[in-house]
């Protein structure tokens, strides 16, 4: 059977709705019941980052080269940002929270997310559970990825202030919060999320938009001490670019661009 211009391998249910996986060109895509890819993986080089925008959530290395602790991992969909972080950082620990259990099955199933003692994997709801952790687990993450997201959009429970202050909480002083935005600057959600951002982390947010997509990446910088200069960051791009066969010059380029206003809060003078 074909759907979204692909051969449907899969289909499944849960109390959630619906969850697909679609083969098309080689590339194999996890879908909750309409068109847009939640997450997708090339067949032929099952570790590379398919989609543009889990790329783009890499930026976060321009401004912190290593990640040798702990990060959380909001939303798994097929688990590819957290497949590239378990390969690339050996000295990392990964929480991560899917509130589908079918999901996680999923991840392991077709998409090769693998069994690793570094990796802990929550069924719970992501609002919920850095909300009720936010003074237990104060100041433990160095990264916080947040990519939550339903058929519908942004999931609820980490649409509201108060998630955006324990997420600011979790993190250590020089943690870093990236976030996957969907809908464009238009979109009310958007508009929303950046106010709120803007507020808990004192306007160092950086916004990133996915070229030919809808999706914006924004990154939150708590109490960050900026490290690099401009001409060190564009050093810096080329090279992670050649490390991990990923368009950072490119990024660079575009967080100058759009965030001509804060761009400096997080870049030496």
């Amino acid at each position: 059977m074909y759907k979204y211009e692909g051969l449907l391998i899969h289909e499944s249910h849960d109390d959630e709705g619906i969850i697909e996986i679609i083969e098309c060109k080689g590339v194999r895509s996890l879908h909750f019941g309409s068109h847009p890819r939640q997450s997708s993986m090339l067949l032929t080089d099952p570790d590379k980052l398919e989609l543009n925008y889990v790329r783009a959530m890499t930026s976060w290395l321009l401004f912190k080269p290593i990640l040798d602790d702990d990060a959380l991992v909001v939303g798994l969909g097929g688990g590819s940002l957290t497949k590239h972080l378990l390969e690339h950082f050996p000295d990392c620990r990964l929480k991560v929270v899917e509130y589908r259990k079918s999901v996680v099955k999923i991840a392991r199933s077709y998409f090769g997310l693998p069994l690793d003692s570094r990796l802990k994997i929550i069924v719970d709801d992501g609002g919920d559970y850095i909300r009720q952790r936010a003074e237990s687990n104060r100041e433990h993450y160095s990264l916080l990825f947040l990519d939550a997201f339903d058929h519908e959009g942004m999931a609820s429970s980490i649409c509201n202030e108060a998630f955006f202050d324990a997420c600011q909480a979790l993190l250590k002083k020089d943690g870093i919060l990236v976030i996957n935005l969907w809908g464009g600057t238009s979109n009310p959600e958007f508009q929303q999320v950046s106010q709120w951002l803007a507020r808990v982390f004192n306007w160092q947010v950086l916004f990133l938009p996915v070229r030919d997509r809808g999706n914006i990446i924004a990154f939150a910088f708590n109490n960050y001490a900026p490290l690099f200069s401009l001409k060190e960051l564009r050093t810096n791009a080329l090279v992670l670019e050649q490390k991990y066969q990923i368009e950072f010059p490119t990024f660079l380029k575009d967080l100058k661009r759009h965030n001509a206003s804060t761009f400096n809060k997080v870049i030496k003078p």
